[in-house]
């Protein structure tokens, strides 16, 4: 892969290559993270009543190549440059995106309410129709609740989290079925790459999303990072990956009324869930196919 160079720099020593890595060695390396914390692997964190907050996956601190190349199928411009990223510090991220039934003590204990107009989500299934302010408040709730920080992730903690050592579009590899992400299933991926007429789907498209937990999880015990619903970022949109900064940290942008959503959904095509896809989001979108989940900083 290409890199280009545009970036802030950052001090590699001991830093894990993650994509040099095999399973068994990056969950050791994720196992060793979570020592270091002082953490099992996957946790929750207690809120002041007693009561338990989302569950979350330790995610070791390393280095990575963000974004993919022009020979990925699906790429677009926004996606380049391919450049590497070395995260310092090891954080924890939801094991699934923040469910209805999470979000509904969050609304309990601050009077938060839906639109009485707006379509929304029970039980194990993502919460939707919220804005990111909507996304920060929980995040800030949670904070004071727990005594840990919590927030949403930068695009590049998300992408890393997601990738788990890949290169792959996906990372349960080069191709991807409806048995592994929910996406759209008129709109396959092996298909459309290899050309090929299809006729009918291969799996039942299903105009909704699915309960967190319905998809295989990636090796560091994250589900539905691929498909199901889009997620957000810290990230205010740029157009590419030009002037990124190489320690993952947010940069700057003119988009500032846009940010950075990843994952793809269960409304959209298969190449939009790849590990480097992204799109933009008005700061004030809600839609039923956009939801978040939660980092937890541990470093």
């Amino acid at each position: 892969m290409a890199h280009t160079a545009d970036a802030t720099p950052f001090n590699e020593a001991r830093m894990a290559h993650v994509e040099e890595l095999d399973v068994a060695a990056l969950q050791a390396l994720q196992q060793g993270a979570a020592a270091a914390a002082g953490l099992p692997v996957v946790f929750r964190d207690q809120l002041d009543d007693g009561s338990e907050g989302p569950q979350l996956c330790v995610i070791p601190s390393g280095s990575f190549e963000m974004g993919s190349p022009e020979t990925e199928f699906g790429h677009r411009p926004e996606e380049a440059p391919v450049h590497y990223v070395a995260l310092q510090q090891s954080f924890a991220l939801g094991r699934f995106t923040i469910t209805a039934d999470e979000f509904a003590v969050f609304q309990r204990d601050t009077g938060y309410r839906f639109r009485s107009d707006l379509i929304t989500a029970q039980g194990r299934y993502p919460v939707m129709n919220i804005r990111i302010a909507d996304a920060r408040r929980y995040c800030a709730w949670l904070s004071e609740r727990t005594g840990h920080s919590y927030r949403l992730p930068s695009e590049a903690e998300w992408e890393y989290a997601c990738r788990a050592g890949t290169t792959t579009p996906f990372h349960f590899g080069d191709s991807v079925s409806c048995r592994e992400v929910h996406f759209n299933a008129t709109f396959p991926y092996d298909e459309a790459r290899e050309k090929k007429r299809w006729f009918l789907p291969r799996c039942v498209p299903l105009p909704t999303a699915l309960e967190v937990g319905s998809k295989p999880a990636n090796t560091w015990g994250l589900h539905e990072m691929h498909g199901n619903v889009w997620e957000f970022t810290q990230n205010p949109w740029t157009a590419s990956h030009i002037g990124a900064h190489r320690d993952g940290s947010v940069a700057d942008s003119r988009y500032r009324d846009w940010v950075v959503v990843k994952g793809g959904s269960w409304f959209d095509a298969a190449v939009l869930a790849r590990s480097a896809a992204r799109r933009p989001r008005l700061l004030d979108e809600m839609d039923v196919n956009l939801g978040f989940r939660v980092l937890r900083e541990i470093g």
